[in-house]
């Protein structure tokens, strides 16, 4: 099988890496409009081929897009346009927009939408890496509007990559990725201008920042060119889901100064709980890998 990939950065680097590393493609070609990136992927073997858009479409079996969301929304229908017989899909965090400007396409049924939960804070060719979606879930949305074999070639996609797959409604992934996605990087970026704003006046604050800081805002070196999209494609879920973080840091305020001590430990007790569904994903990505590699070596 050859597999093309647009957009040769740490998601799209990192797919192309493994893909042909475990054998399920014999070939990658790599398409990327920034020419800097598109040879440091080619000088990294991160793929065997440069090619223009229109000839690495018509040379592959399947087309995986790794670009922002806001690029896929205009790029897409583009590639679908090309597509004769290939297999077509996508990677990004919002789905429904994505989704509808495909709806009334001649070849909709060779596309099929998905998002893999997996990811740094880092970006280009050079952050990606082997193993990034080892154990990790990946997403397929409405794969009863996508013809069952590009389904079935996107699920064994994921399974080489060592992932378990989930299929759901493209409205509820995009919901869900509000609480689980989206509202954690807002949340890196709003504690990392707080803090910025007060070392203008305090020079020394980060020298007090330890462990937990870093840990929390790691996600605030994000890049921009690829959040601000997913922020304005997901607004009407990122909208609700924010209040509802907004109300929750009100509730901690309030009993702060209301030196509410019994209800500041209630509220922080029932987020503990939070320890037990880590605990439980953590499970399911080391079984994910122990099957795939189960999996392997029977072949």
């Amino acid at each position: 099988m050859i597999l093309s990939v647009i957009g040769l950065g740490l998601i799209g680097g990192s797919i192309a890496l493994d893909l042909k590393k475990r054998g399920f493609v014999s070939k990658v070609i790599g398409v990327d409009n920034n020419t800097l990136n598109a040879h440091a992927a080619k000088k990294l073997g991160l793929v065997d081929e440069l090619m223009n858009l229109d000839s690495a479409v018509k040379a592959s079996d399947l087309v995986v897009l790794a670009i922002p969301v806001d690029a896929c929304l205009t790029l897409l229908p583009q590639v679908m346009d090309l597509v004769d017989q290939q297999i077509v899909t996508d990677l990004g965090s919002t789905k429904e927009q994505l989704i509808d400007s495909l709806i009334n396409h001649p070849k909709r049924k060779q596309f099929v939408p998905a998002h893999p939960m997996a990811g740094t804070e880092f970006s280009g060719p050079q952050a990606a890496h082997s193993g990034l979606f080892d154990g990790k879930c990946s997403i397929i949305c409405n794969p009863e509007d996508s013809d069952k074999k590009a389904v079935n070639i996107v699920t064994e996609m994921f399974h080489a990559l060592k992932m378990r797959c989930v299929y759901m409604d493209a409205e509820v992934h995009d919901r869900q990725t509000a609480y689980v996605s989206h509202l954690s990087h807002i949340s890196a970026f709003a504690l990392s201008l707080t803090v910025l704003h007060k070392e203008k006046k305090d020079k020394h604050i980060f020298e007090l920042a330890s462990g937990g800081f870093d840990s929390t805002v790691r996600l605030a070196k994000s890049s921009a060119e690829m959040w601000t999209p997913i922020f304005k494609q997901n607004k009407k879920h990122v909208g609700k889901v924010l209040q509802k973080y907004i109300d929750t840091l009100q509730q901690f305020k309030d009993l702060i100064e209301e030196d509410d001590l019994d209800g500041m430990n209630d509220l922080i007790y029932e987020a503990n709980d939070i320890r037990r569904v880590l605990d439980q994903k953590e499970r399911n990505e080391q079984e994910t890998i122990e099957n795939s590699d189960k999996i392997r070596n029977r072949a």
